[in-house]
């Protein structure tokens, strides 16, 4: 049975930023389930649910992951305190005042209650998602700063996913963003059996920078952008219209669907939380991810576990970077495709990269054959044109310089490194002459 959160209101004044609020009475403790109902002086029941990432079964996901569980780890030197501290109404006005934003951070009951979510109930989680910040926060940010966005958007996948790669909502919103198929799909961000770029941290990144800045140009108001995030903009035009036109979050609020009444206050409190977290005793967990990587391009289809077993890596550090790939396999055959290493482990992979693809083609062959014992109807040609196809595969490929061309612009065309191209070549400079053979692979 669910239990509320009851505040006495005079005409929604807690849902009305600083300065038009009206004196507000606190009746009952933090909810224990997802929902929260405000009742204003009429008894004209508002309830809203908080956005489903902040339940605790969903960050629990979070610390549940591998790379919460290995590559995040206690701070031996913060003591994290076991209880919240308690502050005045005053304290968080000022705090959310001076927070360095454009966008508007105000403060009211619905707000305070989504901070005492994180801050109490959730605690332990925020210092998992801290720790997992210190990798995303500068993917995100580079998103945002290339479209000119506020740069505290990059709170919005606390609140989407709780900073789960691979996070899938109950209606199937995928990645650190929660994209939708057919959304994702009209920024590109493409969907097949093997990969679902909804969860490359990078390629989501900015298709959501993208998506926010057309939100903004129909809105031209952050607070209904960040509704629109959520609900999609028909939800929000619906509440304009029902609201007689208004154009102001807090006042179309009671026209909003429960989850995005909670939204745009949960947003404000994660941007409140990895501010002042230190304030409430919550240490971050320090992350053992590494702060630089790489991408070199792969032109053969290739398992983690051959990447892992070749090149002496964990396999799970390899998966936690690459969390695109929802098999484990990186499917370079059909077209070139990025895998992202640590940045001091790309010369290896470069270096050992013919043993790996000749691993990947090995155990393809063993796969081939099992199948050619089991399916007799396959005929002796087939066979003789896989052979062949494989071993073609395997030969030494060359193109011609021409005129204008560039080791970075003839790498990016074969699918290869310029690393791997000098190394090919015997190249020691970048310069390259027009008519020159290069060994591409």
């Amino acid at each position: 049975m669910r239990r509320y959160m009851k505040i006495k209101m005079f005409l929604l004044a807690s849902f009305l930023p600083l300065g038009t609020m009206a004196q507000t009475e606190v009746t009952d403790s933090i909810d224990e389930e997802n929902e929260v109902e405000v009742i204003d002086q009429n008894d004209d029941g508002q309830a809203f649910d908080f956005p489903e990432a902040l339940s605790d079964a969903s960050l629990d996901s979070l610390m549940n992951q591998y790379m919460a569980k290995t590559y995040l780890q206690t701070d031996s030197e913060c003591q994290m305190l076991s209880e919240n501290p308690s502050f005045d109404r005053e304290v968080y006005i000022d705090r959310l005042r001076r927070m360095p934003t454009v966008m508007e951070m105000p403060y009211n009951e619905v707000v305070r209650s989504c901070i005492d979510r994180y801050m109490v109930r959730l605690r332990r989680q925020v210092s998992y998602m801290l720790g997992a910040a210190n990798f995303y926060m500068p993917i995100f940010e580079q998103a945002l700063d290339a479209y000119q966005l506020p740069l505290e958007l990059k709170h919005l996948p606390i609140i989407e996913s709780a900073l789960n790669p691979t996070a899938v909502s109950r209606v199937g919103a995928t990645g650190l963003w929660q994209f939708m198929l057919a959304t994702g799909k009209a920024y590109g961000l493409e969907v097949t059996s093997l990969s679902d770029d909804r969860r490359d941290p990078v390629k989501s990144s900015y298709a959501a920078a993208r998506y926010l800045r057309d939100l903004y140009n129909i809105f031209g108001d952050w607070n209904l952008v960040i509704a629109a995030y959520n609900c999609g903009p028909e939800n929000i035009n619906r509440a304009i219209r029902r609201s007689g036109g208004k154009r102001d979050y807090w006042e179309i609020y009671p026209y909003l669907p429960k989850e995005t009444r909670g939204y745009v206050p949960a947003f404000i409190a994660a941007n409140y939380a990895m501010t002042y977290y230190c304030e409430h005793g919550i240490c971050p967990m320090t992350s053992k991810l590494p702060a630089k990587t790489d991408t070199v391009m792969i032109s053969r289809n290739i398992t983690f576990q051959q990447v892992a077993t070749a090149c002496d890596l964990d396999v799970e550090m390899i998966r936690s970077l690459n969390p695109v790939y929802r098999r484990d396999i990186v499917p370079g055959l059909s077209e070139p495709s990025p895998l992202r290493l640590p940045l001091n482990e790309v010369p290896h992979f470069i270096d050992m990269e013919d043993s790996i693809y000749a691993m990947a083609g090995h155990q393809q062959v063993k796969r081939a054959e099992v199948e050619i014992d089991e399916k007799p109807q396959v005929t002796q040609r087939q066979t003789k044109r896989e052979r062949t196809t494989r071993r073609n595969q395997n030969r030494a490929s060359y193109v011609t310089v021409k005129r204008g061309d560039t080791l970075g612009a003839i790498a990016r065309r074969n699918g290869t490194t310029v690393a791997n191209l000098k190394r090919l070549n015997g190249l020691r400079g970048d310069n390259i002459r027009s008519g020159k053979k290069l060994r591409v692979r």
